[in-house]
């Protein structure tokens, strides 16, 4: 099998809380771990909840970077989506883990976009379209 992409996610619990409400900072520690990582950013839009609270992406060529925080938990939620083999996204993981300051920090990595390395294609008889792996079968919850 391979994998089109890889999803880094990160768990950063025991974070500086006053940082994890400065839409400011939070925006430009992203960029800067994309940056890092040699992603290729193409845009970012970062949103400011009230009470507290901030919900952000950068879009990179490669698929993006997101976070959502909670600062009244001390806890963010960063997801490094990367397809390719230009880019570190651990790199960026790590620097994330400092900015934020995260005391009790984890990490989950998911192969996204799994194919079989030799690809054969059906055709439907009765149709036109082309199942590349036969028709979908049941979606199956990973915990």
């Amino acid at each position: 099998m391979h994998a089109l992409g890889r999803h880094l996610l990160l768990e950063l619990n025991g974070c500086n809380t006053k940082l994890l409400n400065d839409i400011k900072r939070v925006e430009e520690i992203l960029v800067a771990g994309a940056k890092i990582a040699k992603a290729t950013i193409i845009g970012t839009h970062f949103h400011q909840f009230s009470p507290f609270g901030i919900s952000g992406v950068v879009v990179i060529a490669e698929s993006h970077v997101a976070v959502h925080t909670w600062p009244e938990h001390g806890y963010a939620a960063v997801d490094i989506f990367t397809c390719g083999e230009t880019l570190c996204p651990e790199i960026a993981a790590q620097y994330f883990v400092e900015k934020f300051q995260s005391r009790q920090p984890s990490m989950m990595e998911l192969k996204r976009g799994m194919l079989p390395t030799t690809k054969t294609a059906k055709v439907a008889k009765d149709e036109k379209r082309i199942f590349a792996y036969g028709p979908p079968k049941e979606l199956q919850v990973v915990s």
